[in-house]
């Protein structure tokens, strides 16, 4: 499987296609944690998306936004189904934190939820380590937060 990685924004409609996916995903998988989220992963004037091409076919995805002056945010993370485990997420991933290095941030944070294992596997694999929930996802029992140094 050769996979190409694209730099754009939100308005990329292949990005927006994917994200209908993600969102019934994350309904599927825990509704009432998603429907709370929701108000925080809104898609508009997101600068920063990578897209994921398998022979053409937008396959996976991922986001970052700025969070504090140093510290961007990874955000709406996406495999399809029928292209898991074979490494995409981790080079979206990388690529997000590369990015992320040339606009100058030195960490990155991020949400998942504790209904996502695969999820939580792939980001603890490629170094990022619990911290406590921030902001929004403080009091979410069902939120779990990373975060990792770019250096």
């Amino acid at each position: 499987m050769n996979i190409q990685l694209i730099r754009t924004n939100s308005d990329c409609i292949d990005f927006q296609q994917l994200i209908v996916r993600l969102d019934k995903f994350l309904t599927d998988r825990d509704k009432a944690g998603h429907d709370y989220c929701t108000p925080y992963n809104r898609l508009d004037k997101i600068r920063h998306v990578v897209v994921a091409y398998s022979d053409a076919l937008p396959v996976g995805c991922g986001a970052i936004r700025v969070y504090q002056p140093n510290i961007i945010e990874v955000k709406r993370m996406f495999v399809d189904d029928f292209a898991r485990s074979r490494g995409i997420a981790t080079k979206i991933l990388t690529e997000l934190e590369a990015w992320a290095k040339e606009l100058g941030y030195t960490q990155s944070i991020l949400e998942t939820g504790i209904r996502l294992p695969e999820a939580k596997a792939m980001y603890e694999k490629n170094g990022y380590h619990r911290i406590p929930n921030y902001d929004q996802y403080a009091c979410i029992e069902s939120s779990v937060c990373y975060a990792k140094e770019l250096v």
